[in-house]
């Protein structure tokens, strides 16, 4: 069987890897030209974590991960005004959560590949020719084709294997409201002056920041924003400064740092929404299926989970319409779950008289039970049953 594999990201890698250890042909392509550096902290967690643990990948994720035991919260004079207890979450989820830049776990898993993956840097998808048994796949300029089996669009959130197959983005996607960035930075001497030891969180009405220091005198910065229009501005830095530049605190001087646009990340938070993830040959996987949006963290965890779970169904059946059909069958609940999560909360997430009180009472078992089951949802058994093996199915 040969796999295609449309994007060299968390879920495209993780897919990549499941496919080629399955005896599958694999060829993974990407259209930028190199990794890209940009992330922000995320935690990684649930049905991911499971997945990783069963893909072999989890010695490496938590290689890259830090231990974080407290977010602090500042006000725009730099009092800290409440703390929120990570490593009480942790203990909610059983220990079984590791926090990293979103960029050092697809490290991790690209470090994971098989050798018998092939690789394509630089390699922009421009045409895709979909039949009921297999498809093609035209690069940039045309010269360059590819038959396959399957094609597994795993592309982000602009999806181009989405496009081109299914329909335009205004079809999927479910905007939120909010606008986020992310960037990295020298932050030697801005860690001396936040008298913060590690994560620290600020925000005022419309706006959220989150400060985590990294080794070696780096730091990330997480930023979110309401924003009536989806569209991202053309100088997302420039927009990223004016939004925040009367935010007191240590902010200005992090804005002052802040990369050029192509080093920083900047996105409009939105989800999609679909109604059947597959056509033909053609499946989509991670967020340009399903995607969930950056608040709460599922992200990353359902695209490891969600490229184990597809792997897995051709390992019980030799028909790809019935893998596929499977596939959407046994996923699209847990993922549905996590998005009406995020619909829920998402008025949650900027500041409000609401989010600062139960931040204040964080620490009190019942509250920190309640933080714990709103990031991360209700449990799901499906990695779990199928590490322990599913039935033949044909």
């Amino acid at each position: 069987m040969k796999v295609v594999v449309c994007g060299a990201g968390i879920a495209g890698l993780a897919a990549a890897e499941r496919m080629s250890s399955l005896g599958a042909e694999v060829v993974l392509l990407e259209r930028a030209l190199a990794p890209s550096p940009a992330g922000y902290l995320i935690d990684f967690f649930g049905s991911g974590y499971e997945a990783a643990e069963e893909i072999g990948v989890l010695p490496a994720i938590k290689d890259v991960s830090y231990r974080i035991d407290v977010a602090t919260l500042v006000d725009d004079q730099g009092r800290q005004k409440a703390d929120l207890p990570y490593n009480q979450i942790a203990k909610g989820l059983g220990g079984r959560v590791s926090s990293m830049l979103r960029s050092d776990l697809e490290k991790a898993l690209r470090d994971n590949l098989s050798e018998h993956v092939d690789v394509r840097f630089g390699a922009e998808v421009t045409g895709i020719a979909n039949r009921d048994d297999g498809v093609t796949v035209t690069l940039a300029g045309g010269e360059v084709t590819i038959e396959a089996d399957l094609l597994i669009g795993a592309d982000g959130i602009h999806s181009t294997v989405r496009n081109l197959v299914f329909g335009a983005d205004s079809e999927y996607l479910r905007y939120l409201g909010f606008h986020c960035a992310a960037f990295t930075f020298d932050a030697s001497d801005i860690s001396r002056a936040a008298d913060i030891e590690q994560f620290a969180v600020t925000d005022t009405i419309d706006r959220h920041l989150d400060l985590f220091f990294l080794p070696e005198g780096r730091a990330a910065v997480f930023a979110l924003f309401d924003a009536a229009d989806p569209e991202l501005p053309a100088d997302p830095r420039a927009a990223v400064r004016e939004r925040f530049a009367d935010m007191g605190w240590l902010v200005p001087d992090i804005l002052e740092r802040c990369p050029p646009p192509d080093e920083m990340y900047c996105e409009a938070v939105a989800q999609v929404v679909m109604p059947s993830w597959s056509k033909d040959r053609v499946v989509l996987i991670g967020d340009a299926g399903a995607a969930v949006s950056p608040l709460a963290s599922h992200a990353a965890s359902l695209a490891v989970a969600g490229a184990y779970v597809l792997a897995e169904q051709f390992r019980t059946t030799s028909s790809v319409e019935r893998a596929l059909d499977f596939y959407d069958q046994l996923w699209r609940p847990v993922v549905e779950e996590k998005q009406d999560i995020i619909r829920a909360t998402g008025p949650w997430t900027l500041p409000g008289r609401s989010r600062r009180f139960a931040l204040r009472f964080t620490w009190r078992p019942l509250v920190n039970r309640f933080i714990t089951t709103t990031l991360a949802g209700e449990p799901t058994t499906v990695v779990a049953t199928l590490r322990r093996g599913a039935p033949d199915r044909g």
